[in-house]
This record gives structure tokens, sequence and C-alpha cells, in this order.
């Protein structure tokens, strides 16, 4: 048995985006006998507010279905600015220095928080053991093209500290294979690269879609569905832009916006006025697949700026449900490839309200090419299984335990 420290600012019992796949990976690691410790905040995503659960403590532990979690209060930016989100890394950076814990064997950090990659660094050289990074998101790439003001500016420093705190990775564990050419231009070499791919957190819905349908009071119009996390990335403005178009040229268009995030309030205040858009709160995991397959098509939406430094999470979930997808997202970029190769949607230019509307269009007048897309998208489902990823996450583990190698310094 191996006592392995994962750190990683996102944990349960947040609902969506990087913590349930951490979450996951570190209770199996528990239950096939490591002794497992996770170092994380206080729960805030995606609403971007501490839940009052947690109350107002500085510090908490708890133990998990078998994992000690140990809980550093940090700054949670109301809204994404470079300021906010510097205290939200720093705060969280300085509490996760000055704790102290048993000994680890290994280090696991996660990235898209800074923090994950660099304090996994620090730890694994005070602690004298090796540490793998799994990387969900590119963190300075995303500075660089997620919208916050300002955020390109920095976006050259966040690189220095993020390449800093991967280049003495034992392991580093990208999510998307589109991300191993940044990876090898920081001088990590194919040998210490595991590709290691989300998968499916919301099994398909087995519920009557008639019925799902009706219990959300959707009708015959086309329900086109956003499901997840609602920031600057996603760029949402397009669906408003769409739906103001729609109301003239596509009035059975329905857009429907389900999740919350930092851009909720604004999303809901400029859309007042709008019939054909609706908001929907955070779902429970069975409501949330029940969603999924009650609409006549899943979207993703992200900005035009968006290339290649994420992929959503959601995409899995959206292939489970199988329904087509249209993805409304930056053409040549990480998601646009991945959608391109499952097969299991349309694409269109990020931006362009015309083409999504004639899109959405094309699926409304050709019924074989939706359920053919769906159908792609089920097939694609059967790869993204838990098991598998699990299976490979555990393997990651031994290959770093095996490794023998040590980070002896900080610096």
């Amino acid at each position: 048995m191996a006592r392995v420290l994962f750190v990683a600012i996102n944990y349960w019992p947040e609902p969506s985006g990087t913590a349930p796949y951490t979450t996951r990976i570190a209770e199996h690691l528990s239950r096939t006998g490591h002794d497992v410790t996770v170092l994380t905040g206080y729960p805030h995503y995606p609403e971007w507010r501490v839940s009052p659960a947690y109350g107002s403590g500085l510090s908490c532990r708890e133990v998990v279905r078998g994992v000690t979690i140990i809980r550093k209060r940090h700054f949670v930016p109301g809204r994404q600015t470079v300021a906010g989100r510097a205290l939200y890394e720093s705060t969280f950076l300085a509490h996760g220095f000055a704790t102290r814990l048993r000994r680890p064997d290994a280090v696991i950090g996660v990235i898209p928080s800074l923090n994950g990659g660099v304090l996994a660094r620090v730890l694994a050289a005070r602690y004298r053991v090796g540490y793998a990074v799994i990387v969900q998101d590119l963190m300075g790439k995303a500075a660089d093209q997620s919208g916050v003001p300002a955020g390109s500016r920095v976006a050259g420093v966040i690189s220095q500290a993020e390449a800093w705190s991967l280049r003495r990775a034992c392991l580093v564990a990208p999510v998307s294979m589109s991300f191993f050419p940044y990876l090898r231009s920081l001088g990590i070499p194919d040998a210490r690269l595991v590709h290691l791919p989300n998968w499916t957190l919301h099994p398909g819905s087995k519920s009557d879609r008639a019925e799902a349908r009706q219990r959300l009071g959707w009708g015959d119009e086309q329900v086109v569905l956003h499901a997840g996390n609602m920031g600057l990335k996603q760029g949402l403005e397009q669906v408003l832009a769409a739906a103001r178009v729609a109301i003239l040229t596509a009035p059975h268009v329905r857009f429907v916006l389900l999740g919350a995030g930092s851009q909720r309030a604004v999303l809901e205040s400029a859309s007042s006025g709008l019939p054909n858009i609706e908001f929907l709160p955070t779902q429970s995991e069975d409501d949330y697949a029940r969603a999924l397959l009650a609409a006549d098509v899943l979207l993703l939406s992200e900005r035009e700026t968006s290339l290649d430094m994420s992929l959503p999470s959601k995409l899995t979930a959206y292939c489970a449900a199988g329904r087509p997808i249209v993805a409304a997202v930056r053409e040549g970029g990480a998601t646009w490839a991945e959608v391109d190769g499952i097969g299991a949607g349309l694409l269109v230019r990020a931006g362009d309200p015309d083409a999504l509307l004639g899109a959405l269009a094309t699926l409304r007048g050709d019924p074989t090419l939706a359920d053919a897309l769906g159908s792609k998208g089920l097939a694609a489902g059967e790869r993204f299984s838990e098991e598998a990823a699990l299976a490979r996450a555990e393997e990651l583990v031994g290959r770093l335990l095996r490794s023998g190698r040590r980070v002896e310094a900080a610096a």
C-alpha cells in the first residue's frame, strides 16, 4: 500500500468541471488499497462562491469514501479578472505551502488551477518523492485565450510557471492528444507523456424521451441545449446573438442554458426580453442525463479565441446521450478536432450566429442525419468507459511509484 497525495483545488462535492474526475480517481485508488489524501480548496465551482455548508473556517478535514480530504480556505472571485484570479491562486498556494502532511510516497497535481502543478512540484521536493501532473487544461494558453481582461498580458508569466511545474514531473498526463505538441515544446519527452482521457461521467438516461421532454415543458420546438459551465471560455454571447436572429428566421428554436458559472447572471440580464431562451439550474445526475436525452440538439459553445487550451468535459456526456451535437467553436482548435474525429456532430465557426442557425436547420430538416450523428456519439461513448479510464489512472500511479525519480530541490 502506498500513500498518494493529490493536490487539486477542485474536488467533491463540486458537480462539474474537473472535480468529478479527480474524485473518482482518488476514490478508486483508495478502494484498490492505497492510502489517499487530497489537498484541496473549499467547494466553489461552478457557482464561484463557497458552499455555505462549509462555514467560515480556514481549514477542515474530512474522510469521504476512504479518502482523507484536507481543505484550505482561499479567495473566490465573484467575477473573472486577472487580479481576482491571482488572489484565487496565491491564497491557495500560501495555505498549501504552510500545510504539514504525513510524508507521501507520490504526489499527483491537477491542472487547470496553476497551483495544482506548482504545489505538486514543491511538495514532492519537500518530501523527496516523485510527482505526476494531470493536465486537464493548459493554463498559459487559457489566460491568453479566455477573454479575461488583461489575461493575455500575464499569459507569459503563467506559461513560465506552468512549464516550471511540469518539467521535473516524472509523468505528465494530458487528457487530450492535442496538448502533446505544446508539452513537447516545453522539453517533456514522449517517454514521460501519458494520455489520460476523460470518461463519461453521466451515463445515458434510460428514461422515456417523450416523458422527459414533457416533464421539462418542452413541446414541438427544436430544443438546443447547452449544459454545463457558463464562463468566459464558453462564449455564450453567440447563443444570445443566434436567439435574436432566430426570433424572426427560426421561431421554432428554443435555446436552453443549463448550469451555473461566472457569466450566468450577465447572460440572464442580457437575454431579458428574448422569449426563445430558457435558463435551468444545475441538475442532479439523473435529471442532467434526462435533459440531455430530451433535447433535440446538444450545443458546444466556445469563444473564437479558444484554440487548444482545453476540452469541454461535457463532450463525453453528450455522446452518451445519443443526441446530435452542434459545435460552435474555433476552427482547427482542440474541440473542433475532437468532435470532427468522433463524427457525432456538425461544426460551425464560433461567433457566426447565421452558421449556427443553418446547422440547426439542417438537423431539423434531416432527421436521418440527426439520428446517424447521435448513433456515432453513442458508439464513441462506449470507448469512454470509466472502468478503462480508472485502469489507466491506476497504471499511471504504478509507473510513478516505480519510477524511482525524486525531486531533490524546488528551484
